[in-house]
């Protein structure tokens, strides 16, 4: 069972969080093993996979880069610890930015700025797909471009990270 089976919802690149904790009691409710005690072992362990099951479920749709993650992975488009090649021109700019930041002594606005325009410019051409994702109508060149947009984005949340540890911010 996916997570998206057992929250009952369609597989999606962005889970309406509004309707989760309300989704996630309920279920926490149907599966706590608390509940079980006196079914069989079979109910108790399986009453406790689902509640385990739920809990990283439920952690998982908090977070968006995560969801999607999840996501590629279950549709065999992404693997552990994957390598993935990412285009030279994306990387050099993320160099340059990355370059800028090491020069400075402190928090540069323009850096700033210029590392959000990169993540906007990185999301325009897969928000229409993340945003109305629909598991049946999905093709492999929509999840590949997805799975593109999601290296991307690891780079500048390191990159936004490290300014954030360097400059004093967390």
């Amino acid at each position: 069972m996916n997570y998206f089976e057992l929250f009952e919802i369609p597989v999606q690149l962005q889970v309406d969080k509004s309707v989760l904790p309300r989704k996630y009691f309920e279920l926490s409710r149907r599966y706590h093993p608390d509940f079980f005690v006196n079914g069989t072992s079979e109910e108790q362990a399986l009453a406790l996979e689902r509640s385990a099951l739920l809990n990283k479920a439920f952690q998982t749709f908090q977070h968006p880069d995560d969801t999607i993650r999840y996501v590629l992975s279950l549709k065999g488009m992404l693997e552990e610890e994957e390598k993935f090649t990412l285009p030279p021109e994306f990387l050099m700019e993320v160099m340059e930015i990355n370059e800028s930041m090491m020069e400075m002594e402190e928090e540069d606005p323009g850096l700033s700025g210029a590392i959000s325009r990169l993540e906007a410019e990185i999301y325009s051409p897969v928000k229409a797909i993340i945003e109305q994702y629909r598991d049946e109508m999905a093709t492999e060149a929509d999840l590949l471009a997805v799975k593109e947009y999601y290296f991307k984005k690891k780079y500048i949340d390191r990159i936004r990270k490290q300014h954030n540890s360097n400059s004093g911010m967390i």
